[in-house]
């Protein structure tokens, strides 16, 4: 991670080569970007850029942080709280039992049973873990339905599909022919998940974005530039932030 300094503010950034760029691209965060470069770009060059795209650089940042403030935020896992899932903010039914792990399911709301047991200080990081794990597994199937529908009918077959924490982007499509996808995309409607699923799929014949892979996505996804527009418009609210209060 390198920083990027203007005046007294710094902001971190990671400079990525690579032999497939034919020029610089930026790509934003809140807390960083990322400039990716042709493999032989000079530091000359480099620098060049970075001052050519100085003022985009601090507004688009700035921007960043403004919408990431908006991102939901959980207090307690308690009875009556909302989380994001599917577009839709959805209430949490919080009920005791005498099981010994909490267990979850959905209908019409989340409805989580915890082990009785459980003091007032651990109850919210196990309820909290156990929605990940079961949010984590409801992307996981969603995108294998997603790929047995659209792979075989179109020729894009991925070696298998996981689902991680990505700080940084929604889906990666690996040389190995692995697809990656972040389990935040969980709290986008499920065409929007479909999208994000499909896009990595054609990265498995483009690797690029030249217009031969939006063709691909359009064959397979017509209204892909809608359910692309939803992700960028609202992507900041695809999240929770767990808010530690003090005693």
């Amino acid at each position: 991670m390198s920083i990027y300094r203007i005046g007294e503010r710094e902001i971190e950034y990671t400079l990525r080569r690579s032999p497939r760029a034919k020029k610089a691209s930026l790509s934003v965060t809140p807390q960083s970007f990322e400039l990716l470069v042709p493999e032989r770009a000079t530091e000359e060059q480099i620098n060049a850029v970075l001052e050519r795209r100085r003022s985009w650089i601090i507004e688009t940042v700035q921007h960043m942080r403004e919408r990431a403030r908006a991102q939901t935020r959980v207090y307690r896992f308690v009875t009556g709280a909302k989380i994001p899932y599917r577009g839709r903010m959805t209430r949490l039914t919080i009920e005791p039992f005498d099981g010994s792990l909490a267990e979850v399911s959905f209908r019409n709301g989340f409805q989580i049973r915890k082990p009785q047991h459980l003091s007032p200080d651990s109850t919210d990081s196990i309820i909290e873990t156990a929605l990940r794990l079961w949010l984590k597994r409801r992307v996981r199937d969603d995108a294998r339905d997603f790929i047995r529908r659209h792979g075989e009918r179109h020729g894009l077959k991925p070696r298998g599909v996981q689902i991680k924490d990505q700080k940084h982007m929604w889906g990666s499509c690996g040389q190995d022919r692995q697809i990656n996808l972040n389990w935040h995309l969980i709290f986008a409607p499920k065409p929007v998940l479909e999208y994000a699923v499909v896009h990595e799929m054609c990265h498995l014949r483009h690797r690029n974005h030249e217009p031969e892979f939006w063709d691909l996505v359009g064959r397979v996804l017509p209204d892909w530039k809608e359910r692309k527009a939803w992700l960028d418009k609202n992507e900041h609210l695809l999240g929770w932030e767990k808010v530690e209060t003090s005693v």
